[in-house]
C-alpha cells in the first residue's frame, strides 16, 4: 500500500505546486499606469511599439528595439517594470547589444 501511495503523494505535490508557480500580474487595477505612459517611456528611448495588450494582468509589448531586433517584453502595469524580456535578434544583432559591460568588475 505505501508503495502506492508515494509516488501519488509526490505527483500531486508536484502538480499542486505548478498550480502555484505564475508568471501572471497581480497588481490592482487602481495603481495601474496607462499604457500610453509605457509606450512613451519605450519610445524615447528609440523603440517602436507595435502593440499593447493586457494579458494575465501584465502589459504584453511587441514591437522592435533600436538595432531593428523584433522584441516582445512583460511589464507591471502598477510599476512599469519590466518581468521579462525576449528578443529575436536579426542577422547583426545578438545578446552581447545589451550586457552592462561597465558592471562587470575584473
Amino acid at each position: 500500500m505505501k508503495k502506492v501511495l508515494r509516488p501519488l503523494l509526490i505527483a500531486t505535490l508536484l502538480t499542486s505546486g505548478a498550480a502555484f508557480a505564475s508568471d501572471d500580474c497581480y497588481d490592482p487595477v487602481d495603481t495601474w499606469q496607462p499604457e500610453e505612459n509605457l509606450q512613451q517611456n519605450l519610445e524615447s528611448n528609440g523603440w517602436q511599439v507595435d502593440r499593447i495588450k493586457i494579458d494575465d494582468g501584465c502589459y504584453e509589448v511587441k514591437g522592435v528595439d533600436t538595432l531593428g531586433n523584433r522584441f516582445e517584453a512583460i511589464y507591471s502595469p502598477a510599476s512599469l517594470e519590466i518581468r521579462e524580456l525576449e528578443i529575436k535578434f536579426n542577422e547583426q544583432g545578438s545578446a552581447e547589444d545589451y550586457l552592462d559591460r561597465s558592471a562587470v568588475t575584473r
